[in-house]
């Protein structure tokens, strides 16, 4: 077995942490790095800690944002895990069957 299996099993075991929650937090991080979800000529201003999210969480999931920005949000648990401090691994920890209420409160304007 790889050592980012094991590594990846060793984070489900101990923090029930499924790859969905890791996906909900690239959404999470997409969406507060950039809430106008890149369309241009919107620009949308949020108040992050109103959303529960303390300022040094928002820095560290902004950065991950713009690295992701792009990306399927299917990156694995492992990659994103070594890329969250402590303060952002305790706060995913908290909120992680939450994250998915971020889509809800932005959603994309293409939808009726």
């Amino acid at each position: 077995m790889s050592q980012d299996y094991n590594e990846s099993l060793q984070i489900q075991q101990i923090s029930d942490l499924k790859p969905r929650h890791f996906a909900d937090l690239i959404r999470a991080a997409q969406l507060i790095f950039d809430p106008a979800a890149g369309i241009s000529g919107r620009y949308i201003e949020v108040d992050w800690q109103e959303f529960g999210i303390p300022v040094d969480v928002e820095e560290n999931l902004r950065l991950l944002g713009q690295q992701y920005r792009y990306a399927c949000p299917d990156i694995p648990g492992t990659i994103i895990w070594e890329q969250l401090t402590i303060a952002t691994r305790n706060w995913f920890l908290q909120y992680k069957d939450e994250l998915w209420q971020f889509e809800e409160a932005f959603p994309p304007l293409d939808e009726d």
